[in-house]
């Protein structure tokens, strides 16, 4: 009896000791929210297609571009998340308030036009990807897919189809496995990350053109700003920074 008390007790004593470790770990899990999930938006499908068709045309060659690309991306990618946190409206909204109609008109046209011409890309790459695994029809694909992302949009309340989302960011992790899976020549592959290669021909600059573009998305801007709303206005006790700034550090 004096032996299974000691060791229920060290058991006890064991548990409560990796205790703060889970919920440390636990309160970082449940902090991660628009950023990992707009971030991991940026990977979409008409990117991937786009990265693959450069890879297989130009090789390691533009991959200097990264060392561009990404720094851009997270900064711009913050500088919306404050925006929608600090102020409590997003992009358009801010554009609204401080610039006239003659100028918030033609920029919301435009990303309507670009959200519409990359949601169609991704959907496409979606229903293409998808043939190649199992066969069929790619417009019936795509069709479902878009039927399915509507629907999980407008019938799933916001907070449940935040998390179904967070959920989704682990499919990332098929990069990194990928990454030690697939052999890949070492030193192409820092030269061209480190040395950029420019050929000035048409194709080269559509490329470079198509990489920014695909990377630095309008749409995510505009996205991630909304979200830090949404975000905000489900918490109950949260309010835009600049009515509550004691609430930042958190």
């Amino acid at each position: 009896m004096a032996k299974e008390a000691s060791s229920g007790a060290r058991r006890a004593a064991s548990e409560k000791s990796r205790r703060p470790w889970l919920s440390r770990l636990s309160i970082y899990l449940k902090a991660l929210g628009p950023g990992i999930v707009t971030g991991a938006a940026d990977d979409d499908p008409s990117g991937i297609a786009t990265y693959s068709q450069i890879g297989a045309q130009f090789g390691f060659a533009l991959l200097w571009t990264m060392l561009f690309s990404y720094p851009l991306m997270a900064v711009i990618q913050e500088i919306s998340a404050w925006i929608g946190r600090v102020t409590g409206v997003g992009i358009a909204g801010n554009i609204r308030r401080h610039y006239s109609a003659g100028i918030l008109y033609p920029l919301i046209g435009l990303l309507l036009i670009a959200n519409v011409i990359n949601l169609g890309a991704d959907l496409g790459a979606m229903g293409s990807a998808l043939q190649l695994a199992i066969g069929g029809p790619a417009l019936l694909y795509t069709v479902g897919f878009g039927v399915i992302s509507v629907i999980g949009a407008v019938a799933l309340p916001y907070k449940q189809y935040a998390e179904y989302l967070k959920w989704t960011t682990l499919v990332l992790f098929v990069y990194a496995a990928t990454a030690l899976i697939v052999k890949f020549p070492l030193i192409p592959v820092m030269l061209g990350t480190f040395i950029p290669s420019i050929t000035f021909s048409n194709s080269y600059w559509t490329a470079l053109t198509a990489v920014f573009g695909t990377t630095i998305s309008p749409y995510l801007f505009f996205w991630q700003a909304s979200v830090e709303v949404e975000e905000q206005r489900a918490a109950p006790h949260e309010k835009p920074l600049k009515h509550a700034p004691r609430q930042a550090p958190a």
